[in-house]
């Protein structure tokens, strides 16, 4: 029974749950509720009776600016992903493992062995590929550094061209008018 309801929601679903807000990968109130098959403010209840276990590194409620710039970056998606009325939670990996310990029903339990899974799937790329990261940064400098050279060396140009349309007087002796 568990295979079913894992085969129901692919691991491509779930990542595109995952949100970067204030630098860390979390995932919404509303997207769990809805993964751990419970209503969202059945959800914030839980989480608000059992307050002590979310430390802000766990779980924090959105700001109404971070709302308004997270709704504007979904402006051509569909009404269901603009439409939240609260500010969301907010959970980081170990907030959603928490979250799983307070609802402790067996749906949340397995929906959280695979969205851990796949944080840690995201850390390990990340760590395998900080290695091309490095080097596209030192690319990146070396570009920005040769952009400012070409620019010098097309200035210097643009300078000599304008030397060469100006006209210049001659000098030196002048044989009889």
């Amino acid at each position: 029974m568990v295979e079913r309801n894992e085969s129901l929601v692919p691991d491509e679903v779930l990542l595109h749950k995952i949100y970067l807000i204030r630098g860390e990968k979390v995932m919404l109130d509303r997207d769990l509720a809805e993964l751990y098959g419970v209503e969202t403010k059945v959800l914030k209840q839980a989480v608000r009776r059992n307050i002590k276990r979310f430390p802000e590194d766990f779980m924090f409620e959105m700001t109404s600016t971070e709302l308004e710039h997270w709704r504007s970056q979904f402006v051509t998606s569909n009404s269901e992903k603009k439409g939240l009325r609260y500010r969301p939670f907010c959970f980081t990996e170990q907030g959603v493992t928490m979250l799983a310990c307070v609802l402790n029903s067996d749906r949340a339990v397995q929906m959280n062995i695979r969205i851990v899974r796949i944080f840690t799937r995201m850390r390990k790329m990340m760590l395998t590929h900080a290695d091309l990261l490095v080097k596209m940064e030192q690319l990146e400098k070396r570009i920005t550094d040769q952009d400012d050279k070409v620019k010098l060396l097309f200035d210097y140009l643009r300078q000599f061209i304008r030397e060469k349309e100006t006209p210049v007087e001659k000098v030196g002796y002048r044989i009889g008018k």
